[in-house]
């Protein structure tokens, strides 16, 4: 991750805090594998920003880089010229996030010589960019040294949010069948998503099968993919015809995001697949999933999105599930569940099988390459992004809980979450519209979500 970095100063400061920071500054990056873009000492004045001239230069800097630039620090060791980092980020426009973070002073240093007044500075420097319209992010502690643990954490989320927000501006999702007819739930505004830079491409599900229907057992790429699948999960029953028609699929979906350059996908499954081809398109949803390349069943837009965004906040893969069943008696636990496309990750004990359920209505035989596994303990965000039609807006809520290890005797890809007054967000979720699918991530991520979605993307957001 690049961040460009902005050093305030105002004259009647010592400018060796200046020289300090930006020494300091370096160090922390080149630990953190963060890459710094910022004047050199030759440039200005310890190349530090003050006057507008010194503004100009540094905002020539940072629009060299404009293609590397994810986000930008605002580093205060005194109070700095709040208009020379105002008229900076003005010039740069590069509407990417903005961190600010000021030094503390020691006590034992309040003369003329050390004194830095970053507490009062970093007032004065977000109230400028409040006028100017500058969106920006706040450090968890108001004053806080680089080389404090801290601001090191402030940092590192900080990079999460530039890279939510840097993903989420110029993502392609690729929309691959008709939505079930029994599935309005799933409903979306493309219009409203392009808006906000995300991009739905369109494809008809029988350019799907019929591209995958020309291809056989024994053509080449087909053997790969059956060989990769079989590294990827168990067979368990799955019989070798059905594993044949999944990696054939398997294929033609790969070929797909790739010609079409696409980010996530989104896969009309119920009932379609089972019908005119055969076989259930689980795995490879789980396998893209698991290589960081979301895909949603249902044809869930929104949901894939939201993968793709927790996944950005995190680093890890993301899987969408239903709020499915009450857990026995305890209000603020519930099982979370799908037939079985979760990515690898959160399936230890995974394995290819059928879906009993849609098995009923379409012949059991017809749904194999659905998953079969248990997720156990681990950390949970969990949330939904959707698009409020009527309200012309995006629309999001998160939160954070726990997945546990309580017992749970049953079918598909499964887990059973606790998260406090799970009944308020239940009430919530149904008040205001949401979809019956969520999303759930292994982290805690919930406040990198809120910033970069609610701060920087300006959607609305309830965070649970």
């Amino acid at each position: 991750m690049t961040l460009g970095v902005i050093i305030g100063n105002r004259d009647f400061f010592p400018d060796s805090l200046v020289e300090k920071a930006r020494t300091e500054i370096i160090e922390v990056f080149n630990s953190l594998k963060i890459k710094p873009i910022l004047l050199d000492t030759n440039d200005t004045k310890l190349g530090g920003v003050e006057t507008f001239r010194e503004a100009q230069k540094c905002a020539d800097l940072f629009k060299a880089h404009r293609e590397e630039i994810a986000g930008i620090l605002v580093l205060l060791p005194n109070f700095g010229d709040e208009k020379g980092v105002a008229d900076t980020l003005k010039l740069a426009n590069l509407n990417v996030p903005v961190l600010i973070q000021a030094y503390p002073d020691d006590l034992s240093k309040m003369n003329v010589v050390n004194r830095r007044d970053s507490w009062c500075g970093k007032i004065s420097v977000c109230n400028n960019l409040y006028q100017y319209g500058i969106k920006y992010t706040l450090t968890s502690q108001h004053v806080s040294a680089p080389s404090d643990p801290n601001f090191q954490r402030d940092l590192l989320d900080f990079v999460s949010v530039c890279r939510v927000v840097k993903g989420l501006k110029s993502v392609r999702i690729g929309a691959i069948g008709a939505r079930p007819r029994a599935f309005n739930t799933v409903r979306y505004s493309e219009k409203i998503l392009q808006r906000n830079g995300i991009t739905v491409t369109t494809f008809d599900l029988s350019e799907i099968l019929g591209r995958a229907n020309k291809l056989t057992g024994n053509d080449d790429k087909v053997k790969q993919h059956l060989e990769s699948i079989n590294a990827y999960a168990s067979k368990g029953r799955t019989p070798n015809e059905a594993m044949i028609q999944i990696a054939k699929l398997d294929v033609v979906l790969k070929e797909i995001m790739e010609e079409n350059v696409l980010d996530a996908t989104a896969i009309q499954c119920w009932t379609s697949l089972q019908q005119n081809y055969g076989c259930n398109v689980c795995t490879s949803m789980s396998i893209m999933s698991e290589n960081m390349l979301p895909s949603a069943c249902e044809v869930d837009v929104t949901g894939t999105l939201s993968m793709y965004a927790m996944q950005l906040a995190s680093g890890s893969p993301s899987a969408l599930v239903d709020w499915n069943n009450n857990y026995a008696n305890d209000e603020d636990k519930c099982v979370l569940f799908h037939c079985g496309n979760w990515a690898k990750s959160f399936l230890p004990d995974i394995q290819i099988s059928n879906a009993p359920i849609l098995g009923t209505s379409v012949g059991v035989e017809n749904t194999y390459g659905a998953l079969d596994g248990r997720t156990p303990a681990m950390p949970l965000t969990y949330g939904r992004i959707s698009t409020d039609d009527p309200k012309g807006i995006i629309k999001a809520y998160i939160g954070e809980g726990e997945l546990t290890n309580d017992p749970l005797e049953t079918f598909g890809n499964r887990a059973v979450a606790q998260i406090p007054d799970l009944q308020g967000l239940m009430k919530y979720i149904c008040r205001n519209g949401f979809e019956h699918h969520v999303v759930m991530n292994a982290s805690k991520t919930a406040s990198i979500l809120e910033e970069a979605l609610g701060n920087y993307m300006g959607w609305e957001i309830y965070k649970h």
